[in-house]
């Protein structure tokens, strides 16, 4: 049982399990998956209605020459490079058709089906699933190479994690990631209070708003600590995504300010990475966390005018 006297929230990235997308591997994949099901819808139909050709050999000679090619970007790499494309992209160009006119045939009734039906209607789901996720690739692919455009919205990093976003959160390490971002909300005691899925690779900033209202209706008030981007209150006072000067607070990210802080000193905002807040070795963990409370922070001998100073030098 928890009162949430405090609020600490955060965003992570949740990663999918894919493979490294790139457009060959995902036209690879896309001439897989509708192949796989025409094969089995073939298998229910009569004999003749739907013939299906083998291509997954001449798939992986293409996307071995890719890779190769890709390795140098001289002019002849290059041009080998759009080549191997241009009929990896044939093939699933044929693919794409096959699956389309056999979707069409079912729906208008125009496919005799011998075996059992609801395995035919099995197949179908993929078909439907899948066919405008490749067509996306094809078009995204075409863009890229033709046209030197990588940056697409809405582009297809899997077609089995369809959701998946490309996510840049600065890390050394992995600088890019692929997957979700997830804010989550912790309360005292490490308890979740909350979390949501953040659309695209939205700033912190952007989530603080919507922790707090949301932990104030589940708790009302309480003392909240982030980032040095988002702004971490203590008290009632809400934070503002958008600041003004002086005593109403700057822009996220620059600091903190001070509302109302002669009637209601514990209502001082401060910022969460503030060095006073001492304990925290490392400079991740003194970013990252979370303060005690106000009335402490002020009754340390800091008071008004040197958080007014902390509002001005962050």
């Amino acid at each position: 049982m928890t009162e949430g006297h405090k609020l600490r929230t955060d965003t992570t990235v949740v990663e999918t399990n894919i493979h490294y997308p790139t457009d060959s591997t995902l036209l690879g994949d896309g001439i897989r998956v509708l192949s796989r099901s025409l094969k089995r819808l073939a298998s229910e139909c009569q004999e003749g209605t739907l013939k299906v050709v083998e291509r997954g050999r001449a798939v992986k000679h293409r996307l071995l020459e890719i890779c190769r090619a890709a390795k140098s970007l001289t002019p002849a790499n290059q041009q080998r490079l759009q080549s191997s494309y241009r009929k990896l992209l044939g093939m699933t160009g044929s693919v794409v058709r096959q699956a389309g006119t056999a979707l069409k045939d079912w729906e208008a009734g125009g496919m005799k089906v011998v075996g059992k039906v609801l395995q035919a209607e099995v197949q179908i789901s993929p078909l439907r699933h899948y066919l405008p996720l490749v067509k996306k690739v094809i078009a995204q692919t075409r863009e890229r190479l033709w046209k030197g455009n990588p940056h697409l919205v809405g582009k297809v990093l899997s077609l089995f994690e369809a959701h998946t976003q490309v996510i840049r959160k600065g890390k050394p390490d992995k600088p890019t990631e692929f997957g979700r971002l997830v804010r989550i909300d912790e309360v005292e005691h490490g308890i979740v209070s909350g979390y949501q899925v953040q659309e695209g690779n939205a700033a912190d900033t952007q989530a603080w708003i919507p922790a707090l209202k949301q932990h104030e209706a589940l708790f009302g008030q309480g003392a909240v600590a982030g980032h040095r981007g988002p702004r971490v209150l203590f008290g009632g006072e809400r934070a503002r995504s958008q600041g003004t000067r002086g005593g109403e607070g700057g822009p996220a990210g620059a600091g903190a300010s001070v509302t109302n802080a002669r009637r209601t000193p514990e209502a001082a905002l401060v910022p969460a990475g503030a060095t006073r807040a001492s304990g925290y070795r490392s400079h991740h963990q003194q970013l990252e966390a979370p303060l005690c409370d106000g009335a402490s922070y002020l009754q340390g001998g800091v008071g008004i005018p040197a958080l007014r100073g902390v509002e001005h030098h962050y």
